[in-house]
């Protein structure tokens, strides 16, 4: 039996990806969590081989949920699934200690050998990643000004690019206004930007979105 838990706000995707593994791996179980809370709760009461877990999550983010995950159960390997590029956040999932990066728009069969690799104690990364790694470890010059952000700080920045109010990061996130107002100097403070304007001209010439 291979006891597999996924995590991801839309159920027809979740369940798209319990049909598509059910079809190729014998004795899989399946487990279904819709927030971050819910994913930690169903951690905490059962066992499971692996986590299938989605970055843009209600409430805590992906990264959060892999944080915990590698604090509690350190012995459970995690695929991160996410719709945003590989190039933009997979290094950081695989240096946060998940097991693989996926995205949701790849082939089926790349997923089921992705899950097949990581139950088999291995990692999964495309040779784009897998280079990108490679490149990162090798550049001995002087990282990026957004890669010094957090992960929440990465995410109120993408979601400011996006056009959202301060408002309406606040209801997505969960969090005060006043919160992520503070986000915000911090993003300009950090990323050495005057206002809203520069901020979207430094994300869109570094390939943010």
């Amino acid at each position: 039996m291979t006891r597999i838990l996924i995590t991801d706000d839309h159920v027809i995707l979740r369940r798209g990806l319990k049909q598509i593994l059910a079809g190729e791996i014998a004795g899989a179980v399946f487990g279904e969590a819709d927030d971050s809370a819910e994913a930690l709760l169903l951690l905490g009461l059962s066992t499971w081989d692996i986590l299938i877990l989605d970055i843009n999550l209600p409430g805590r983010n992906g990264f959060e949920v892999l944080d915990e995950v590698r604090r509690s159960h350190p012995l459970l390997p995690v695929l991160v699934l996410s719709s945003t590029p590989e190039d933009q956040l997979g290094l950081r999932a695989i240096k946060g200690g998940a097991a693989g990066y996926l995205n949701k728009q790849t082939a089926p069969e790349l997923l089921v050998e992705a899950v097949q690799k990581i139950l088999a104690g291995e990692q999964f990364m495309s040779p784009l990643l897998a280079h990108k790694l490679v490149a990162d470890l090798r550049r001995d010059t002087r990282r990026a000004r957004h890669e010094m952000l957090s992960d929440r700080e990465l995410q109120v920045l993408k979601l400011i690019v996006a056009g959202q109010s301060q408002k309406e990061i606040a209801a997505d996130l969960s969090l005060s206004a006043k919160t992520i107002s503070t986000f915000r100097s911090r993003l300009l403070e950090k990323l050495g930007v005057r206002n809203d304007v520069e901020l979207a001209r430094y994300a869109q010439e570094h390939g943010i979105s």
